[in-house]
């Protein structure tokens, strides 16, 4: 269903007798739900941008769906799959700011959890009690540690999770992007206050190289490199 070309081929190169690996991109994950029409409905009302809806004469029936900024798509429909509805679980949408991107669903008559961050491993899976989850973010405003649901109709339900600075060899160096207006501006402001810090550490002179070091710093964040100082 996604257009996105994928033309990576397995085997070997002749040349260097070095081994090549096909992409596999996820690009699709699909969701149990019993009403089509109102979970189209649903999601279109979040900004989902609709790419497709397609029924056969035989009952097939398949929407799809995605997220903004998002590489990656849900689909949905009639005999699509056998898994009973609201049974997807912790299907996650990484934000760079979870308290605007809550806000921003609320906003949508989506009702969105508090923030919070899980003090046993794996509690941002369940809905635990106190002893599991905190109000608030992570300490530190850890990357990867803070995290706010929310459901669907059938009770599909979603993980937020704010991730800010990636860990090493998540992201390609070179396939560095940002998917939102907002992304890159959290991005050039996360920049401007490691830089302010660089230029204290430097005696406080104005860095007339301040450009390079923000690239620097920005694409070393999205690839998990070591941060410029």
């Amino acid at each position: 269903m996604s257009d996105a070309p994928t033309t990576t081929t397995a085997g070997h190169s002749p040349a260097d007798n070095t081994v090549t690996v096909a992409d596999l991109k996820l690009e699709a994950v699909v969701i149990p739900v019993a009403d089509v029409d109102r979970s189209k409905a649903f999601y279109a009302r979040l900004g989902w941008r609709l790419d497709a809806d397609f029924a056969f004469d035989n009952g097939f029936r398949v929407v799809q769906l995605t997220p903004p900024g998002s590489p990656a798509s849900v689909q949905f429909g009639t005999r699509i799959t056998t898994a009973e509805p609201g049974s997807g679980q912790g299907l996650y949408l990484v934000v760079s700011d979870i308290q605007a991107a809550g806000e921003q669903l609320a906003t949508h008559g989506v009702d969105v959890s508090d923030v919070f961050h899980p003090l046993t491993p794996g509690a941002q899976f369940k809905p635990g009690s106190a002893d599991d989850r905190m109000n608030g973010r992570a300490d530190e405003n850890a990357s990867y540690g803070s995290f706010a649901t929310f459901a669907d109709p059938d009770g599909n339900t979603w993980l937020l999770q704010e991730v800010t600075t990636r860990l090493p060899g998540r992201v390609e160096a070179a396939a560095t992007s940002y998917a939102t207006v907002r992304d890159l501006q959290q991005g050039l402001i996360r920049a401007a206050t490691a830089h302010g810090e660089h230029e204290a550490r430097n005696g406080g002179e104005y860095d007339e190289e301040w450009p390079a070091w923000y690239a620097a710093y920005m694409v070393a964040e999205q690839s998990g490199a070591e941060l410029p100082r």
